[in-house]
């Protein structure tokens, strides 16, 4: 597993940057232990089948969360509420990571829509 791509991304960032989405790359294995870790378009991401189903970036003033499906943040409006999002990211402060049972429910709903079948094992 290229996990180390993503050791070395955040390796790479300042801190509190580097410990915020560390501890974000947490919570999102702790719901997908089993997600492949990789790079997606140069930013950590986790693939599970093929699919990429969460990721993370940092950039200059904030840190983002990557669902890498548009349509995940509509069935969590409530939820979100108070952050910044787009169709693709969900801005948070560099130095407040996401809680961890924001990060379960934002993968739970993107792993709903990518297999609706049911998670592959």
């Amino acid at each position: 597993m290229p996990a180390t791509e993503i050791d070395r991304y955040l390796e790479g960032l300042d801190e509190p940057k580097r410990s915020t989405l560390a501890e974000v790359r947490r919570h999102i294995l702790t719901v997908v232990p089993q997600a492949e870790q990789c790079l997606s378009y140069g930013l950590p991401g986790f693939k599970i089948d093929g699919k990429t189903i969460a990721g993370f970036g940092a950039f200059r003033n904030h840190l983002s969360y990557l669902p890498h499906s548009g349509s995940v943040f509509p069935e969590l409006a409530e939820e979100l509420a108070g952050y910044t999002t787009s169709s693709g990211a969900l801005r948070f402060p560099v130095d407040q990571p996401l809680s961890a049972e924001l990060v379960a429910r934002l993968v739970m709903v993107r792993l709903a829509q990518a297999f609706p079948e049911g998670v592959p094992s």
